[in-house]
């Protein structure tokens, strides 16, 4: 008997998927619920099963767009399941008496003529990055000269290439690509900056990081301190964490965060629930959760649905400065930035710091100057004074509740 395997439903607004891997061969052997293929929607990937055991037949090609309901696979429960090769006994292998091989002269490890060998040392060449001609895959004179010639060019590269190579988009990557025009389009967007001195904050890190992995099992990194202090700002400046909807504007009275995570298939955005309840070591666990799986395309759409601020982090790349694209239907997206150090004025005189560029990017339909740049002011203050962290202000002015 054969059965069908369909597309599933997988939300209310995906009507189609594409086949991206099947992770079962044609006519191979599955057992029951184990995994057969992968499929991408346009927020997700996601994993079918075998509801029975049985032989796969594909139906569908890698790299097939299919709409929800259609065919992937049937599955022959009627197939008998491979029998496993039985383990060979010991005593069943033939004994084999090794003889001793004759000592073999250690090959160099270069191979390359004497003269290329000399310049490869003198230049101080990786080796690895000359492309050699000579027989047997010797290097000679001339590879090093033309490894000198064109550096930085990847090896066996033809020169002047002009190959244009046609790759199908992704569902992900079409969806980024529409959400960010769309963003562009719909709101009246605006970016205000400011600077961060970070010498406090890796001063912490500095000091407790090594105490802070061992009680809780998680580094101290620097997502977890942005998080708390926009968690802070966003409940200080309600219309930051707020979204149109028509003729309406929809407040939040919590802080569900979206972390801009660059994954093998594109940018993905997860979403930490209640992000103003947590603790550091909670965030820091839910941001290296939410990493892990976008890096293994484990994310389901439930993780990356919603959120009501983001926060992306240019700076692991070494960017110094952006304009960030608000996460529609967000109003407001913060940007961190590469710390670098820079000769600041401290009470008249120079002194080098740790500094670090932030950017909001916000819908000024929703925003006013006032509150995007009072938000950034509040963020630069809770992270070059991390105690107020605790409060979310002063804690002498929260003794006095002024």
């Amino acid at each position: 008997m054969a059965i069908e395997i369909k597309v599933p439903t997988v939300g209310e607004s995906i009507s189609e998927v594409t086949l991206v891997k099947w992770l079962k061969e044609n006519g191979a052997y599955a057992d029951r619920d184990e995994v057969i293929a992968e499929l991408e929607s346009e927020k997700a990937t996601f994993e079918i099963n075998a509801e029975q055991a049985g032989a796969i037949s594909h139906v569908a090609k890698e790299g097939d767009t299919l709409a929800i309901g259609d065919l992937v696979c049937t599955i022959d429960t009627a197939a008998v399941k491979p029998a496993e090769a039985a383990p060979v006994k010991k005593e069943e292998v033939p004994v084999v008496p090794v003889q001793k091989a004759a000592p073999q002269p250690v090959a160099a490890e270069v191979k390359a003529t004497p003269v290329a060998a000399a310049i490869i040392a003198d230049k101080h060449v990786d080796s690895k990055k000359i492309v050699p001609s000579g027989s047997n895959g010797k290097i000679v004179k001339q590879d090093v000269l033309e490894a000198l010639n064109t550096p930085g060019r990847k090896p066996g590269a033809p020169l002047f290439s002009r190959n244009d190579r046609p790759e199908k988009m992704s569902n992900l990557r079409k969806t980024v690509s529409r959400r960010l025009v769309e963003a562009k389009n719909t709101t009246a967007m605006l970016t205000t900056f400011n600077e961060v001195d970070m010498s406090a904050i890796m001063d912490i890190r500095k000091k407790y990081k090594d105490q802070f992995k061992e009680h809780h099992g998680v580094n101290l990194g620097f997502m977890s301190f942005f998080t708390k202090a926009c968690c802070y700002a966003l409940q200080a400046y309600p219309s930051v964490n707020a979204y149109i909807d028509g003729d309406q504007i929809i407040f939040h009275d919590y802080c569900d965060v979206s972390i801009a995570v660059s994954a093998p298939k594109g940018l993905v955005v997860p979403v930490i629930r209640n992000a103003e309840s947590l603790s550091m070591a909670e965030i820091e666990l839910a941001v290296v959760d939410l990493a892990n799986k976008a890096k293994n395309n484990k994310l389901t759409i439930e993780e990356m649905t919603g959120g009501t601020f983001t926060i992306t982090n240019g700076g692991i790349f070494g960017s110094m400065m952006s304009t960030p694209i608000i996460n529609i239907p967000q109003s407001a997206i913060l940007g961190m930035h590469n710390i670098v150090e820079r000769p600041m004025a401290v009470n008249g005189q120079v002194v080098i710091k740790p500094m670090m560029y932030v950017a909001l990017s916000y819908d000024h339909r929703i925003i006013d100057g006032r509150e995007s740049v009072g938000f950034l002011v509040m963020v630069k203050q809770l992270l070059e004074n991390p105690a107020l962290l605790l409060f979310g202000k002063d804690p002498v002015s929260a003794l006095l509740e002024l």
